[in-house]
């Protein structure tokens, strides 16, 4: 098992992901990817296609997903690990915030409107299908229609916090989508942890708060990581006696940045998540 490469975080179209999830699937085993989590943002709808696929090409499909969670005035992304899919209090808590993302999708669409964007939800929606609308859909629309030049200038200039597309959205809070991972028997993790630009006594208390609730993981490795972005992170799964993941956050082809299974090792004496599976 440990000659395996695990890639644990990676999206489909399912949500805001380019492959559809056999296509995924089929790439991550051309990677050289041996354990694949796929971890759409707030629903499980790509992992049944996903896990046919996988059985089909001979790579061990861990089910996943990733939550949206509020906690103070932040977003945090809670990545669910070797859930049961099925588990009804799961699928409960998918619902509300499948609600609280179209909601915000269409109060996005409406402020672009006001500075003579029109258009963006129907297009977006009859994109995504029966999928969820995230940020980057919207980032992807700007860049496609010319208002932008990159998916970074739309965050930019249009769809972080402070810019005139920004929607505050009350996530539900941290404690309790931990508690739907684990009520799906699955392993909660706290994904990409540099990435929410919280101080480091903020980070602390989110990650104290986090075990509390029972989440058991941390992203040490992630396609983006440096060699100092690790060290950070293992630290804080010392810190905080947290179980070390590693995932790629692969969303589309074409990023030289970011491959599925395209992943630095672990550090020396890290205990991979994977253990608890």
């Amino acid at each position: 098992m440990s000659d395996l490469i695990y890639d644990l975080h990676c999206h489909s179209t399912a949500s805001d992901g380019a492959l559809p999830p056999a296509e995924l699937v089929n790439r991550a085993k051309l990677q050289g990817v041996g354990v694949l989590a796929l971890t759409d943002h707030d629903t499980v709808a790509g992992l049944a296609e996903a896990r046919q696929a996988a059985q089909e090409c001979g790579i061990r499909l861990v089910s996943g997903i990733e939550l949206s969670a509020g906690f103070d005035s932040h977003c945090l992304h809670i990545v669910g690990l070797n859930i049961d899919p099925a588990n009804a209090r799961l699928l409960e808590g998918i619902a509300r915030q499948q609600v609280t993302r179209e909601e915000r999708a269409q109060k996005i669409a409406q402020k672009l409107v006001k500075k003579g964007i029109p258009d963006a939800y129907p297009d977006l929606r009859a994109a995504a299908g029966n999928g969820e609308i995230t940020r980057l859909h919207f980032a992807d629309f700007l860049v496609k229609h010319g208002y932008v030049e990159t998916q970074q200038d739309a965050f930019d200039r249009y769809l972080s916090k402070g810019k005139p597309g920004y929607v505050p959205t009350a996530w539900t809070a941290l404690a309790e989508c931990v508690d739907w991972i684990r009520q799906a028997g699955g392993v909660a993790v706290l994904a990409h942890p540099l990435r929410y630009k919280l101080s480091t006594k903020w980070l602390n208390k989110a990650l104290v708060q986090f075990a509390a609730a029972g989440g058991q993981g941390i992203e040490v490795v992630t396609g983006r990581a440096s060699i100092d972005d690790i060290r950070l992170s293992y630290g804080l799964a010392l810190k905080h006696g947290l179980y070390a993941s590693q995932g790629s956050d692969f969303h589309a082809p074409g990023n030289q940045y970011v491959e599925l299974g395209r992943l630095a090792a672990l550090p020396a004496g890290a205990e991979p998540v994977w253990n608890l599976f």
